[in-house]
């Protein structure tokens, strides 16, 4: 019987650099936490997750995307391999990380997508960020791709279950469910707006006195 290849064979040498991006990119997540800190502010993020694509998700997007299932085309073309998952408290927290990493000089922008203003037709929402990142290895300098996605705890807890209830199959009045998750969603964006609105007032009171 076959077992699925590790992602140390299937990426080989070259899965130092998507650990390497990781590595580089949560640094730079944590020295914002401090900064943050530091300057009397709050720590805007609650935790973040970090994932470096399996072997057979990312074999199976090679071939969607009719590319060969090497390692090369993988570092030259997938720009999700390497992965992380920042959740934030509140929704302005989300875009202040987002903006101090995306003006980092080093840091290349790829692609942003926001699906915070603009949700899924789901009612998924979440703030996705392609960047390139560069890894010092030994002498030489390679720039590697990463995908950051930005979201509150509430985000994460409907994607969370969205995801789940897809993985079901055959599941009864789907198309009634899919209806009933977007009214979720937008109940749970209000609920978010009113708790940062009333995080404000106290915010505002508290410099008054």
């Amino acid at each position: 019987m076959s077992t699925e290849m590790s992602p140390q064979e299937f990426y080989g040498e070259k899965l130092i650099y998507l650990e390497g991006a990781i590595i580089e990119l949560t640094s730079r997540l944590d020295i914002i936490r401090k900064f943050k800190i530091a300057n009397s502010d709050r720590d805007p993020i609650e935790h973040y997750t970090t994932r470096i694509k399996s072997v057979e998700s990312m074999k199976e997007k090679l071939r969607k995307h009719g590319m060969p299932e090497t390692v090369d085309a993988v570092i030259g073309n997938i720009y999700d391999a390497a992965g992380i998952r920042v959740i934030c408290t509140y929704i302005d927290d989300v875009y202040t990380v987002a903006n101090m990493l995306m003006s980092q000089s080093d840091i290349t922008v790829i692609r942003v997508k926001d699906y915070i203003k603009n949700p899924k037709e789901s009612g998924y929402r979440s703030f996705h960020i392609i960047v390139q990142i560069p890894l010092h290895v030994g002498e030489n300098t390679v720039d590697v791709y990463a995908e950051i996605q930005l979201r509150t705890m509430s985000m994460d807890f409907w994607a969370s279950l969205d995801h789940k209830l897809k993985y079901k199959q055959d599941v009864p009045n789907a198309k009634l469910i899919a209806r009933e998750l977007r009214r979720f969603a937008d109940e749970l964006a209000s609920t978010e707006m009113n708790f940062q609105a009333i995080r404000d007032m106290i915010d505002e009171n508290t410099v008054e006195s």
